[in-house]
């Protein structure tokens, strides 16, 4: 059975403030926030981006939303996890300080913030699902004390999963430290000596002080590293390699595990949203210049995680007349679609409904 998918469509680099009276015309006309009940406790979860030239959901978005969610008697509230690599986001004080130089206050959006992993990442629940990797998985406390979930994403490329955006703000963005620690620990980089050339960027990037110099020769210390991939991101010389074809798989398939145990606490209870707009090669987690690699698409809403991911990325696909790894990086993308499928979670199958 095809999942509903919709889709209000976006003019390139419309303004933010058009495209959110649209999205919650388009709420309001099909009652997509039925699924909360009054006095509902609802995690939103997002992502406060790693800067404001980068392309995650605006504050605005989350001001609608939150004023929608009230609008059913529920009781929202902003949420996010602390990051596994040192920085501004690395525990909930310096994050929430971060989000809200992001614009991500109470005076813009009207919900407080409270991060969903406690003080420093560790709060955790476990969930029992019937996955292949895990028979468990470590998400963060809080999403197991809520009512409902609404899931707010920037659709963009991903140099270890192909693309992120609904299946991996849930798998990894609602995960513990644990649960990030189990995923990241799939993927770890090697240098390519030959083609190092000594400039030390990934040493600058690296979050975890893993990289060092030896005689002009970059070296990961692979007991520090967390194979987050700014290594590979930054590197102009292509001297930093990760072992794709051991890891893209495993890293995929515990990203969707982690998301199905998510949502197993939702049944009925969540909604998922993709920005189509301002879309990058890399996720927003990379802090470097921000380069546009298709124009403009639009906003989705489903019910369904995997229809919304499948009905965005066939939509990216169209508009740029290429393929994804053509437009971001040249590894198995479709992976996490297919073996969600294989567990029964969530549906590739969906009936795109255009809204003006």
């Amino acid at each position: 059975m095809s999942e509903k998918v919709y889709c209000i469509e976006a003019a390139d680099n419309e303004d933010d403030a058009v495209l959110c009276d649209r999205l919650m015309k388009l709420i309001q006309d099909e009652n997509l926030l039925a699924c909360i009940a009054d006095k509902d406790i609802t995690a939103v979860k997002t992502h406060f981006g790693e800067s404001k030239k980068l392309g995650y959901a605006r504050p605005l978005y989350l001001k609608m939303l939150g004023d929608g969610i009230k609008g059913q008697g529920g009781v929202p509230f902003l949420t996010e996890t602390s990051t596994l690599y040192k920085g501004s986001r690395s525990d909930a004080i310096r994050h929430i300080a971060h989000a809200h130089s992001q614009g991500f206050d109470y005076a813009s959006t009207g919900m407080p913030i409270i991060m969903a992993d406690g003080l420093y990442g560790d709060e955790e629940h476990v969930v029992p699902i019937n996955g292949k990797a895990y028979k468990a998985v470590h998400i963060a406390a809080l999403f197991a004390k809520c009512n409902a979930l609404v899931v707010v994403s920037h659709f963009t490329g991903h140099l270890a999963a192909g693309f992120g955006a609904t299946l991996k703000n849930l798998g990894m963005g609602c995960a513990s430290r644990k649960g990030k620690m189990e995923q990241h620990s799939t993927a770890k980089p090697k240098i390519v000596k030959k083609k190092c050339t000594g400039c030390g960027t990934c040493v600058v990037w690296c979050p975890q002080e893993a990289i060092t110099m030896n005689d002009d020769v970059a070296v990961i210390n692979a007991g520090k590293c967390i194979g987050c991939g700014q290594c590979l991101a930054m590197c102009r010389f292509d001297a930093v390699k990760f072992d794709w074809g051991a890891t893209y798989e495993d890293l995929q398939k515990k990203i969707v595990e982690h998301a199905m145990g998510v949502c197993s606490l939702y049944k009925g209870k969540s909604l998922f949203i993709n920005v189509l707009t301002r879309i990058s090669k890399d996720c927003d987690c990379m802090g470097h210049t921000f380069e546009k690699i298709v124009p403009d698409i639009g906003i989705l809403v489903s019910s369904d995680p995997v229809a919304l991911d499948a009905a965005s990325l066939d939509l990216v696909e169209q508009r740029a007349g290429k393929t994804l790894p053509q437009l971001a990086h040249d590894i198995p993308y479709r992976f996490q679609l297919d073996y969600a499928k294989e567990l029964g979670f969530g549906s590739q199958d969906y009936e795109l409904i255009w809204k003006n």
